[in-house]
């Protein structure tokens, strides 16, 4: 094959020039191999190769509050173990750094604890980590299987380490993988221990990161970390669902792992809370980081939990609990009665319950547990989550709080004793895992369940009492899914130029900037949006997807039970038409 006849400034020398380098440093030779064909067919020509190499060397992957994640693939805008390498060695500099800061001679080096889930490479990336952290003098701990996310952030208060990192995507596309970071023991102030990073220690790290030399130079020690025991596992259990005593739960509960590493951990879970009539999905009981029975491995997509369903009508469930892959988040369903079209009941059938309306379920239940008890107690959720949670706390006496999204900031707020995020994610024991946690959560919906069909009463039921007392609560999203990311910064500058004058009938009384100063919390990007009735919008980029999303809530008045069914038809009206409204705000 002819060479192209290229001159002498033709950008593409130089493209060819770095990915060349970067596969005679990279110690994968899947990846290198990888690289080298997609250089190869891009210095013959091919177009298609040229742009994915431009693409994968336009730049570096930004370490931020959520780590790294991004497609496994050669060069710096993917994950592979050059990348890795490198971020392990940058967070090695700077934990090092800070513990000796604030050692005050204490004698014992730093101390970390990696884990990780089943996706592709996940177990490669965890041991380059704990190779170059040993390097460095830290006493390392590697997990000895794949396992679940809450079992790492646990082990990080347990075991009093500086930093843990999980290497995972979560919930993303079977092609990604990722990295997160906590910082705990001398590493960071005592209320953030065991909690992922945020500002201004995503910087710190990614300072040190970017000077790390050559890749063939941070130093990678052969052995000296140690692999925990098998029995790590239950060592969390113990401490976040210690056996209950009670048996012959007679609640039978569809389990779904979502072929992640969850269905074990969350399985024996429930065993020890006393419920013995789990049926797992077989399809997806075994972990496969291909995901090969769902399109998208997030139990909050369309059709994610078709087997589930399918599972629970052939056995006669109570209750459909979903994992994600890394069992850090819970989706719950539950039996519904379907009507027909003459009125009366027909089949059953199920529905998923939005992440607000379990963060209310459990948050109810946690007010009535810490009835009489609640001086110094603080409940809180994310600015993208429902008001609902505010005033059952303010009913109950209770602080509460909102936070910016994610759990880096949820778990951070001092006197937590509950907290979530719409996103199916939920902290019930926040002095043991200083992050979302899936595992104890379903235990925690499992048990509301049994504990209401005891008293002749359903999740619903409760859900209808909330309803009445504090106003229905109705939540919806739009998310718009983007090619070019340029067009997120671009939809929201517009929408803060020209903001909608009323949305769902309502006049919009309120838009806040929460870049602002003043908008009450840290700066990050979005607006946030009220009108005259109280319906809210948060609009903000995706912190982990190309997606700019916009959090849509409606409150109704409900005088009685007889007036909910109208109530909830008319939310979801008003909520449609908010989300045509938005649409034609963004110029979509």
């Amino acid at each position: 094959m002819t060479t192209p006849h290229r001159t002498a400034a033709d950008p593409l020398d130089d493209l060819l020039a770095a990915a060349r380098a970067w596969s005679a440093a990279d110690p994968d030779p899947v990846t290198r191999a990888e690289l080298d064909a997609l250089t190869e067919a891009a210095g013959a020509g091919d177009g298609a190769a040229r742009e994915e190499l431009a693409d994968r060397f336009s730049g570096s992957l930004q370490f931020g509050t959520a780590g790294l994640r991004a497609a496994l693939g050669a060069g710096p805008m993917r994950m592979n173990r050059v990348v890795v390498l490198r971020a392990a060695a940058g967070l090695a500099a700077h934990v090092t750094a800070v513990t000796v800061d604030s050692a005050a001679g204490s004698g014992r080096p730093p101390r970390a604890v990696v884990g990780y889930d089943a996706r592709h490479n996940s177990d490669v990336f965890a041991r380059d980590t704990a190779a170059v952290l040993t390097a460095a003098g830290i006493e390392t701990m590697l997990m000895p299987s794949a396992l679940p996310t809450p079992v790492l952030a646990w082990a990080v208060r347990a075991f009093d380490a500086e930093v843990g990192v999980m290497v995972t995507a979560s919930h993303n596309p079977p092609a990604d993988n990722g990295y997160k970071v906590y910082l705990g023991g001398r590493a960071v102030e005592p209320a953030a221990r065991g909690c992922q990073i945020v500002a201004p220690y995503d910087r710190m790290i990614a300072q040190q990161i970017a000077a790390v030399g050559p890749v063939q130079e941070i130093p990678r020690a052969e052995d000296g970390w140690s692999v925990l025991p098998a029995s790590i596992a239950r060592d969390y259990l113990d401490a976040v669902v210690p056996a209950s005593g009670r048996t012959g739960r007679p609640l039978r509960i569809v389990l779904t792992p979502m072929h992640g590493v969850g269905g074990a951990t969350t399985t024996e879970a429930l065993r020890r809370a006393g419920f013995a009539d789990v049926h797992v999905v077989a399809e997806q009981a075994e972990p496969d980081p291909d995901f090969p029975t769902v399109a998208f491995p997030n139990p909050e997509e369309p059709g994610a939990l078709d087997l589930a369903l399918a599972a629970a009508r052939a056995v006669g469930a109570d209750l459909v609990l979903a994992n994600d892959p890394d069992a850090d988040r819970v989706a719950v369903a539950v039996p519904v009665t379907v009507p027909v079209a003459d009125g009366s009941a027909g089949a059953q059938g199920w529905r998923m319950l939005r992440g607000d309306e379990v963060g209310a379920l459990l948050g109810h239940a946690a007010a009535e547990r810490l009835a009489g008890r609640t001086r110094g107690a603080v409940f809180a959720n994310s600015i993208v989550s429902s008001r609902l949670l505010g005033r059952i706390a303010a009913a109950a006496g209770i602080e509460h709080r909102e936070t910016l999204t994610g759990f880096k900031w949820i778990a951070r707020v001092p006197g937590l004793v509950y907290g979530y995020e719409e996103a199916l994610g939920y902290c019930v024991a926040p002095e043991l895992v200083k992050d979302k946690d899936g595992i104890s959560a379903a235990v925690a919906v499992a048990v509301l369940a049994d504990d209401l069909r005891a008293e002749g009463r359903t999740l619903q039921d409760v859900l209808d009492d909330l309803a009445l007392a504090h106003g229905l609560h109705s939540t919806d999203q739009l998310s718009v899914r983007v090619a070019d990311l340029a067009l997120i910064p671009a939809m929201t500058t517009a929408l803060r130029a020209a903001p909608p004058a009323a949305l769902g009938g309502s006049e919009v009384v309120e838009v806040a900037d929460l870049s602002s100063p003043d908008s009450g919390l840290p700066p990050t990007e979005g607006l946030r949006l009220r009108t005259r009735d109280d319906t809210r919008v948060v609009v903000r980029p995706s912190g982990t997807e190309p997606k700019l999303k916009c959090y849509l809530e409606v409150v109704t008045p409900v005088a009685d039970r007889a007036g909910l069914p109208a109530a909830r038809a008319e939310a979801a009206r008003t909520l449609e038409r908010i989300r045509a409204e938005l649409r034609a705000a963004l110029g979509l």
